[in-house]
């Protein structure tokens, strides 16, 4: 079976995800949302999970992104908040394409403005080394650099994750050239990141919602008897399921192209538009089936509806993916519609 087919139909090693998920259910157990993450990252990375992607020759596990995309899952399922797609994923995949070396320190990535800015990156305060890719006069570069040594400000998501602000120097820099196909594949690598992120989020919620109205009653039955929770609910199913089968499709897509196709940037417009206007739905039924039990600290729901509105709006808002995928419908016209969404045309 191809890679991208194992990614659509979920189809990994059983052991390996049941390991996956048996390693944050663990760590939750023992910790509070947010703590310990030191100390996870090291036993990831004794279980070979921190660069899972990696080549094998240059340190990592030599797996692909169907394991990938099982432990972005996991983790989120899970509620834990750990820099796994930006290390592995991001990080140390631009240091690979540039041919620079990978070492054990914890990595994070950004895009560089003209300005030698970067805004909103995650874990660049947390992590040893930041991995920048910017444009210089003759094209992209690359280049591994020490957090110490660039102008790092720190901050936060609504979930409560760092996201920081990156300043260096450009006219100090050195690194090596990449090409410029590089710079749209690291933006739908990170675009479609944050859709398997939110899509895990999103499923969490769902199964928070059926166990809750199963075991709440009111006026002496469960509110699972209620047509309208019922009907809350489904709608929750529904968006989920939506949104997932649209992130699978734009994952399919890339590997089967090896990120090369012409209708990935459509695609990846598509999964984001779909998990974008999802998590509305989904968010705001989760909290009405939960009522007001479920805006406490106490109880685990905002632990996967405030990072999936957050997540949703990094790598390109909805509102810009919306437009993204407009554009992309107009420019094909009424007889070039149906090749362009099933990727059939010339």
């Amino acid at each position: 079976m191809r890679e991208e087919e194992r990614v659509v139909m979920n189809v990994v090693d059983a052991e390996l995800a049941e390991m996956m998920s048996a390693v944050f259910a663990a760590h939750r157990e023992q910790h509070q949302l947010g703590e310990g993450i030191a100390e996870l990252w090291g036993r990831l990375g004794e279980l070979g999970l921190v660069r899972l992607t990696g080549s094998e020759e240059s340190g990592g596990s030599g797996a692909g992104w169907a394991e990938a995309v099982e432990l972005l899952r996991a983790a989120a399922s899970h509620g834990v908040k750990i820099p796994l797609a930006e290390h592995d994923l991001l990080a140390c995949w631009l240091l690979e394409t540039a041919g620079l070396g990978v070492d054990d320190a914890r990595r994070t990535a950004c895009l560089l403005d003209d300005a030698g800015v970067a805004r909103g990156v995650p874990w660049a305060a947390d992590s040893a080394r930041v991995v920048l890719l910017w444009r210089d006069g003759t094209g992209y570069r690359v280049t591994d650099a020490a957090t110490a040594s660039l102008a790092v400000t720190a901050g936060h998501n609504n979930a409560g994750e760092p996201r920081d602000e990156v300043r260096a120097d450009l006219a100090a820099l050195t690194g090596n050239s990449v090409p410029d196909n590089v710079v749209g594949q690291f933006t739908q690598r990170a675009a479609l990141v944050r859709a398997v992120q939110v899509c895990a989020a999103l499923d969490r919620i769902l199964e928070l919602s059926v166990a809750h109205v199963r075991e709440r009653t009111q006026f002496g039955r469960p509110l699972a008897k209620f047509q309208a929770v019922q009907n809350l609910v489904a709608d929750i199913a529904a968006e989920s399921a939506l949104a997932r089968a649209a992130t699978d499709g734009a994952l399919a897509e890339a590997l089967r192209s090896d990120w090369s196709s012409p209708y990935l940037d459509f695609f990846v417009a598509v999964a984001r538009s779909c998990v974008g206007h999802a998590t509305s739905v989904v968010v705001r039924n989760g909290h009405q089936v939960h009522g007001a039990i479920g805006t406490t600290v106490e109880h685990r729901l905002h632990e996967f509806t405030m990072p999936a509105l957050s997540w949703r709006s990094e790598y390109g808002s909805v509102a810009h993916w919306d437009e993204v995928l407009t554009d992309h419908a107009t420019a094909a016209g009424a007889d070039g519609l149906w090749a362009l969404v099933t990727a059939t045309g010339t």
